[in-house]
């Protein structure tokens, strides 16, 4: 039987319209990101994500709770600062576009003539790119669905494990981008070899980044969590903790299948990146429909999702790489 619940379908349609409008900010924005960390140069990204953080920070308190002046505008008042300060942060960047001598080599403000043949390159790696953001997204979306469908208090806890984790995973979101700019770097340079070996020295020291970051959060979550969604209520936080253990072992999966493909996307074979999530994506999907819908052995059973479906692409990554095919793939 599907448990539809009509509150959390309207908060819902509160928060998606105001946040929707972000979309194309977000995607501008994800353009520019993506250049200045093709060119290895990562730290104004830095600079301008405070300035999001800042920004989306100061108008969820005034617009969630009404302060100064402004309405009280609740949920849809978060998706609204999360929207402005997407707006805020683009803006910033393209003032330091603008302002940036060293990247003026590249000509990004000049008009040239299409070419064709670079197009072509660009969109036969990216478009497998996009494809697996696709399947990502949307195994998610079907896991939170079938999770809602039990109860509130599976749903609820799941949400909190979700913050938990996409915080947590932090770390290994920033390795994943740096070791893809830098496989591809080291190809260009004519250092092949080396390639694994460098994504063996990331992954651990991601792994090690991520243990340090997680660790006493996972064993002590009453004291780290109970500022951020206790209030005065630990409820929640209770009732999560004795899953916190299964979003550990999430992470250190996810911090070595997340570097490993990442790099094997950075070699350029992201249609091989795209068969092996396609996998592990039709596993994923069909583990949690016959782990949450048909035997549902509880919370723990249905999040282990995560652990096989980052355990396979691991694997599947690294013989891949292991096998030196991606030597001779050419643009």
């Amino acid at each position: 039987m599907f448990n539809y619940d009509q509150e959390i379908l309207q908060k819902c349609l509160e928060y998606i319209y105001p946040r929707s409008w972000g979309v194309f900010f977000s995607y501008l924005g994800i353009s520019l990101i993506a250049f200045y960390t093709g060119i290895a140069r990562t730290k104004f990204i830095i600079y301008d994500t405070i300035v999001l953080i800042v920004v989306n920070i100061i108008l969820n308190y005034l617009l969630v709770f009404g302060k100064f002046g402004f309405p009280e505008m609740g949920i849809a008042g978060s998706a609204l600062a999360s929207t402005i300060a997407e707006v805020v942060a683009f803006l910033v960047f393209i003032g330091y576009m603008i302002w940036d001598k060293a990247n003026r080599k590249y000509e990004l403000l000049s008009m040239h003539r299409l070419a064709i043949k670079d197009f072509s390159n660009m969109f036969r790696i990216s478009i497998p790119i996009v494809f697996q953001s696709i399947l990502g997204i949307g195994s998610w979306f079907l896991f939170f669905s079938f999770i809602e469908n039990i109860g509130n208090d599976e749903l609820a806890i799941s949400n909190l494990l979700r913050t938990v984790y996409l915080i947590l995973s932090i770390p290994c979101w920033g390795y994943s981008a740096g070791i893809n700019t830098m496989v591809s770097s080291f190809i260009g340079n004519k250092k092949r070899q080396a390639v694994l070996p460098l994504i063996i020295k990331t992954t651990k020291l991601n792994l090690l980044t991520t243990l340090l970051i997680s660790l006493p959060i996972i064993l002590f979550p009453e004291f780290f969590l109970y500022p951020l969604f206790g209030k005065d209520d630990m409820t929640l936080i209770l009732m999560s903790k004795p899953y916190m253990i299964t979003v550990f072992v999430i992470l250190m999966v996810f911090g070595t299948g997340g570097i490993f493909i990442n790099g094997l996307i950075g070699t350029g074979h992201t249609q091989t990146a795209l068969r092996i999530q396609t996998i592990f994506t039709i596993f994923y999907i069909v583990y949690s429909y016959l782990m949450i819908k048909q035997w549902y052995f509880g919370l723990h059973w249905a999040w282990a999702a995560e652990i096989f479906y980052w355990l396979g692409i691991t694997i599947m990554s690294y013989l891949y790489l292991k096998s030196n095919k991606w030597h001779f793939l050419k643009f």
